[in-house]
């Protein structure tokens, strides 16, 4: 059986084995898959007997992306620009491939649950690696722009800068930031984690179809129901999908096949994802 892991410290309530387990009997496959906690100062030699001992991929979260990014022998286009890798793949050759998931899990996410990207003006609250992470995803899918929103406009405006080869993004603080119709207001910042809004002004969620939260929450977070105090005919969505959505794409790049997201969403929210 192809054995599989996800490595991280903590790593004792991830969720990746029992997504994985899920899309495997989705597909009719069995695979071993298990969450690995690796010692902070020895992450590359934990995943090199990991891969040694017959492991043919390997997820990565925090706080060991950027490592991972430096042991990959060649990384995805997206991987590269993002600066961080949250999946390993071995191929035949024994070289290892490093992939970045988050975006495309996310926009996947926001597919599935029938978001319009296309045309549309998306607002990101934040400048830092989650948001770097889906801007080039969000841009294929043809957005109208994407404008991103920082504490520091500078951070913001160096971020855009980035992708502005890509397509028409900008960046700004929260004090100059435009009111416009944001069909998508997405918050990238880890602010509901510490039950905490970021500093944006309910002016600008008048044309808020979807808010999205990417802090990961079995209930709504503070910030959607921020949201829906102020627009209650906003779509709210937290960042489960995200989370189903980035494994989703991980387990296609193993094995080339892509499970469904929104069954395994529906039984992570409902606590029955064993």
């Amino acid at each position: 059986m192809d054995k599989y892991a996800v490595f991280g410290n903590p790593i004792k309530h991830s969720k990746s084995p029992a997504i994985h387990k899920q899309f495997a009997i989705s597909l009719g496959e069995q695979i071993d898959y298990r969450a690995i906690l690796a010692p902070i100062d020895s992450f590359e030699k934990t995943v090199s007997t990991f891969f040694e001992q017959g492991g043919k991929g390997a997820n990565v979260t925090m706080p060991f992306k950027e490592q991972a990014f430096a042991m990959a022998d060649e990384l995805t286009p997206l991987a590269k620009i993002v600066g961080a890798v949250n999946t390993l793949k071995k191929r035949d050759d024994g070289t290892l491939l490093g992939d970045n998931t988050d975006g495309v899990g996310f926009v996947n996410d926001l597919l599935a649950n029938k978001v319009v990207i296309t045309n549309k003006r998306i607002l990101i609250i934040g400048a830092g690696g989650a948001a770097r992470g889906v801007i080039l995803p969000l841009l294929e899918q043809k957005p109208a722009e994407i404008i991103l929103v920082n504490r520091t406009a500078q951070k913001a405006k160096n971020l855009a800068q980035l992708f502005a080869e890509y397509g028409k993004v900008s960046g700004y603080g929260f004090d100059d930031l435009p009111v416009s119709d944001y069909s998508l207001i997405v918050n990238s910042t880890s602010s509901s984690m510490n039950n905490e809004l970021p500093a944006l002004d309910k002016k600008h969620l008048t044309c808020c179809d979807v808010a999205y939260d990417m802090f990961y929450s079995l209930t709504n977070t503070i910030f959607m129901n921020w949201v829906a105090g102020h627009n209650n005919s906003t779509k709210l969505l937290d960042g489960s999908g995200m989370l189903v959505g980035q494994a989703a794409q991980a387990y296609y790049v193993w094995h080339n096949k892509m499970p469904e997201i929104l069954p395994v969403v529906k039984a992570l929210k409902q606590g029955s994802l064993k």
